[in-house]
């Protein structure tokens, strides 16, 4: 799964990468950078 790292400013792959269900019911990714280890999160459409 790929996401956007805030710090790098680049799409990067997730590392470590879980899927979660966020409050309101939607699925998202939720991982590291792999280049500076930053959290990144990527919404998913609703299932």
């Amino acid at each position: 799964m790929e996401g956007y790292c805030v710090k790098c400013k680049e799409k990067k792959e997730i590392k470590d990468a879980t899927e979660v269900t966020m409050k309101n019911g939607r699925n998202a990714m939720k991982g590291k950078c792999p280049t500076c280890g930053t959290g990144m999160f990527r919404i998913l459409g609703k299932s």
